[in-house]
């Protein structure tokens, strides 16, 4: 059987960039959005015009049901799941001084509860020898003001997929998590001064913000043969950023 992939948070950004990779390598993806679904259909169009099989499903990862739905609606249509990559996320920024519970709570649930539910999700229904692939951030190294939201999140992550590649022993399935520096989308580059783009770019010592294609290749190394011993580590794809 053909392997089959889901990619959470894939209408834009690094996540579109993954789903077309694994496409391009061989899988059939599920492209996951939570708002966007002419975006989404646009990825799944992309993949499809270059003969590959993709399926857009609308699921919010920090809602359970809508988490089930997703797997659900991914083995109808595929048979099989063999990858799972929880790359669906939120980075608003707030002081921790400023007590702003909403926006914490807000971040937490996407961030931590989504990679929860869709990693228990992707622990029942993986098939042997399958692969799970979480989001950290390598920001969790430099401690920037207004990042405590954020870094309490994916501080979490990290937790979640060590435990979790340990209860999966015996099934052949490895669990990771990605922790990129910063990557030039849009969602990155808006707001941001031309000086403010040149300082953060030249804080890694290759000077330059990563691509999406850079993170991407991480995943497919991860999904694919090669990345077959390694297992419950943090790949830090930052360019030396941290």
């Amino acid at each position: 059987m053909r392997k089959t992939a889901i990619v959470t948070g894939a209408s834009r950004g690094i996540g579109r960039t993954i789903a077309l990779r694994l496409a391009a390598d061989g899988f059939g993806v599920v492209v996951n959005y939570v708002g966007n679904a002419a975006k989404a259909e646009e990825v799944v169009t992309e993949i499809t015009s270059s003969g590959g099989r993709g399926l857009a499903v609308q699921a919010d990862v920090a809602n359970p049901e809508d988490v089930k739905q997703l797997f659900d609606k991914t083995l109808k249509a595929f048979g099989q799941i063999d990858v799972v990559v929880n790359n669906a996320g939120i980075m608003p920024l707030s002081p921790i001084a400023k007590g702003d519970v909403e926006t914490f709570d807000k971040v937490i649930a996407t961030n931590l509860r989504g990679t929860f539910l869709v990693l228990s999700q992707a622990a029942q229904h993986v098939a042997e020898g399958g692969r799970i692939i979480a989001f950290s951030s390598s920001v969790l190294a430099k401690n920037f003001p207004a990042y405590g939201p954020y870094i309490a999140s994916k501080a979490g992550v990290e937790g979640l997929i060590h435990v979790l590649a340990n209860e999966l022993r015996g099934h052949k399935i490895t669990v990771n998590a990605i922790a990129p520096g910063p990557v030039g989308t849009e969602l990155f580059l808006d707001g941001k001064t031309e000086e403010q783009i040149k300082q953060i770019s030249n804080m890694a010592p290759l000077e330059r913000l990563g691509h999406p294609d850079d993170i991407a290749n991480v995943v497919s190394f991860l999904a694919g043969p090669d990345g077959g011993w390694v297992n419950a580590q943090v790949l830090r794809a930052n360019g030396g950023f941290a």
